[in-house]
């Protein structure tokens, strides 16, 4: 079972780096779930996830507080928001669109009102 755990946190970590260039597709709970895999399956690479420069506060964060940073909540809204706007600029059907802002503004809700990390 370990292996399966370290299979599934690496390619969480995958889609988490797919996450930072794609706007639909967030990076921070991919990278948290990688988190939680390592624990179950490799000390060594949850220490080294922990430890990262780039992701190992948030990680931390989330773990004590639930809360997620100023900056991280802004670039996630920030994200959103250009992606729904590049549907409309696209023209993309108004059935797609809707569902992309319903989809969105819910994301945006559940991230605004996490605890704000210092």
């Amino acid at each position: 079972m370990r292996i399966v755990w370290v299979i599934v946190g690496l390619a969480s970590l995958m889609l988490a780096g797919l996450g930072v260039a794609l706007p639909l597709l967030p990076t921070t709970p991919f990278v948290i779930l990688a988190a939680s895999c390592f624990a179950r399956s490799s000390p060594a690479l949850h220490d080294r996830l922990l430890g990262s420069r780039v992701f190992g506060k948030a990680i931390r964060d989330w773990r004590a507080h639930r809360a997620i940073s100023r900056k991280g909540k802004a670039a996630g809204v920030l994200a959103m928001a250009l992606s729904l706007a590049a549907s409309f600029v696209l023209a993309a059907d108004l059935i797609i669109i809707g569902l992309q802002a319903l989809t969105v503004s819910a994301a945006a809700a559940f991230i605004l009102t996490r605890n704000t990390a210092a």
